[in-house]
């Protein structure tokens, strides 16, 4: 039963869920992405039924006393709990976006759910209504203090005590 919940969860299994809401915060900063608008689908070639790549994004000013930026994404639809498909903490404040398929050299990513470190493309179960998933940049009063590789668990615990400002884009995804 574990093992079907794992799977059914995001394609895979072996990592960290999250249970609870998200680290709140202002939301103070815009968050967009030249591949999909906020509310739509998130183009094939950045799930697990493509090249699984990181979308491209761009965000606003972050506001004064902004030490680091630090990235989440999220399916709060996933049965057992929120699926975490990437982490990326220790970004650079003055950065203003994120290539597809890439980390800021300053940065670090974090294990998702899958138990493996980077981006997990969404993958929801065939046959499921569209899943949500959020991308939440947020701006951190201070640099997180967590090694390569932390869990979806550490980071949404240290983002929660440092959090100043977030901007959130939701993308949809539903697999034939």
């Amino acid at each position: 039963m574990l093992a079907a919940l794992s799977i059914a969860a995001g394609c895979g299994g072996g990592g960290d869920t999250v249970q609870g809401p998200a680290p709140a915060a202002p939301d103070r900063l815009r968050l967009t992405s030249p591949a999909f608008q906020d509310g739509a689908a998130i183009p094939k070639r950045h799930t697990c039924d493509g090249a699984e790549t990181s979308p491209p994004l761009r965000w606003t000013k972050p506001p004064a006393g902004t030490r680091s930026l630090a990235l989440t994404v999220e399916d709060p639809d996933a049965p057992g709990g929120t699926f975490v498909h990437w982490t990326v903490y220790g970004i650079d404040p003055a950065a203003r976006g994120l290539e597809e398929g890439a980390v800021p050299p300053t940065a670090h990513e974090g294990e998702n759910s899958t138990g493996k470190r980077g981006y997990a493309g969404p993958c929801p179960p065939n046959g499921d209504q569209p899943h949500h998933y959020v991308f939440t940049l947020y701006a951190l009063k201070a640099q997180p203090q967590l090694e390569q590789g932390a869990s979806p668990s550490e980071v949404r615990a240290s983002v929660a005590r440092a959090a100043i400002a977030r901007g959130r884009l939701t993308g949809l995804f539903k697999r034939d």
